[in-house]
C-alpha cells in the first residue's frame, strides 16, 4: 500500500482493489498548504475543527466516518477509538477536544491515524488499537501531542514505522513547534525525507523506525 502526506493530518491510503482513504482533510483558508483536490472512497474525521474535518475537499466520496465504531469498507477494515475521556483529570467538555484514532487494516497492515491526539492514551486504548504497523502521529502540539508526548506514544504503540504529522512547515499557518524537537527526543539526527512510503509486509522493519514525508500538492 501507499502513504502520502498532504500536510497537517492529511494523508492519502491507497492500495489496489482497495477502498481509497482520506485522513482529516483541512480547509487551506484556515491551515494554510494548497487547495486540497483529492479523490477517495472514505473520508475519516478525528475531530470537528477546520484543520481536519473539511469533507468537501474530498470528491467521489461514499463513506464519510467521523467517530468510533467498526467499519468494513471495499476490503478496508476499519475500527474508530474514542480518546475524549479525560484530560489533566478533568472531563472534556468541549466537543472540538473529542478524538477518534482510527486504525486501517489493508490485508494485514495496520495503519494508525491518531488524529489530534492530546494525551498519552490510557492502556486499555492501546490495547484497542492492536498491532500496528504503521503510527501516523501528532508531533508538534498545538492541540496535538507535543514532542515528548508523542516519543512516549510511540514507546507504547511500538509500530515498525512512524510518519510524524501535525507540525510547523513553511506551508502551515498556524503555530505548531518544528519537527526537530520529535527527531531529537526519538534520539535521531536529521531524517532523509520522501516524497511518500510504499509499505509491504515482508519490508516492515524489526525496530521502529521513523519516516518523514514531504508534503504532496494534490
Amino acid at each position: 500500500m501507499e502513504i502520502t502526506w498532504y500536510g497537517h493530518s492529511c494523508f492519502r491510503l491507497a492500495e489496489r482493489n482497495y477502498a481509497t482513504v482520506v485522513t482529516d482533510p483541512y480547509d487551506e483558508k484556515a491551515i494554510g498548504y494548497d487547495v486540497l483536490k483529492l479523490k477517495a472512497d472514505i473520508v475519516t474525521v478525528s475531530h470537528d475543527a477546520p484543520g481536519h474535518s473539511h469533507i468537501d475537499a474530498v470528491k467521489g466520496v461514499s463513506h464519510v466516518i467521523d467517530g468510533a465504531g467498526e467499519f468494513e469498507i471495499g476490503g478496508v477494515f476499519i475500527t474508530g477509538v474514542s480518546t475524549d475521556g479525560t484530560a489533566g483529570g478533568k472531563k472534556r467538555k468541549d466537543a472540538s477536544s473529542r478524538n477518534t484514532i482510527y486504525v486501517f487494516d489493508y490485508d494485514g497492515i495496520t495503519v494508525a491515524h491518531l488524529g489530534d491526539l492530546q494525551q498519552v492514551p490510557t492502556q486499555s486504548e492501546i490495547e484497542s488499537l492492536g498491532t500496528i504497523n504503521v503510527a501516523l502521529i501528532p508531533v508538534g502540539g498545538g492541540g496535538g501531542l507535543n514532542a515528548a508526548k508523542a516519543a512516549e506514544v510511540v514507546s507504547l504503540i511500538e509500530p515498525n514505522i512512524v510518519i510524524p504529522m501535525h507540525y510547523a512547515t513553511p506551508a502551515v499557518k498556524v503555530s505548531l513547534e518544528s519537527l526537530n524537537k520529535f527527531i531529537k527526543e526519538m534520539g535521531l539526527s536529521k531524517p532523509e525525507t520522501q516524497p511518500s512510503l510504499k509499505v509491504t509486509r515482508s519490508g516492515l522493519p524489526e525496530e521502529t523506525r521513523v519516516v518523514v514525508l514531504d508534503y504532496q500538492k494534490s
